[in-house]
């Protein structure tokens, strides 16, 4: 098994290569997170035109049906049942008037979830949270190394200046 950067686990890693893997995984855990954003709005749009679509077809039925859809029913009523036209015609509307409610209520009950829905902000709250995490974290204390001599701690310096 090895780490991300390709190391054998449990190897000891230098400053760089421990760096340079935050890094990574910072930069994993940002691109997640957009990720995220980009498909909680996608949901939230896509409701919301099924929204819309539903109020705009509920329209166009009570719209664009009235007429035909009221002279057929209303003489459809009227030769099954002999009753007066205009209450045939009444009855025709009525039922023109529940399909379009139908539709208006389908179209409410989408909003009303694209409303709740609370995808980006659960993500904003999630960014915050990993940047203060972020600004807490602080690097373990390192023990102090013995001062050999005063060429020997220079050379030490340089060498792991050079490896990191």
């Amino acid at each position: 098994m090895s780490a991300p950067d390709g190391s054998p686990v449990g190897a000891e890693r230098s400053i760089g290569q421990l760096f340079a893997s935050a890094t990574t995984e910072m930069s994993a855990l940002v691109h997640d997170e957009i990720a995220l954003a980009k498909a909680q709005l996608k949901q939230d749009v896509k409701r919301g035109a099924v929204s819309g679509g539903a109020f705009t077809v509920a329209g166009a039925v009570l719209v664009f049906s009235l007429p035909m859809l009221n002279f057929a029913l209303a003489y459809g009523i009227r030769t099954w049942s002999h009753w007066n036209l205009a209450v045939c015609f009444l009855l025709s509307f009525a039922a023109n008037v529940l399909v379009a409610g139908l539709l208006t209520l389908i179209g409410v009950a989408f909003a009303k979830k694209a409303q709740r829905s609370k995808g980006p902000q659960k993500v904003a709250a999630s960014v915050k949270e990993t940047a203060g995490v972020l600004q807490k974290a602080k690097p373990h204390p390192r023990p102090e190394q013995p001062a050999l001599e005063e060429g020997g701690h220079a050379a030490i310096e340089a060498v792991a200046r050079s490896s990191s």
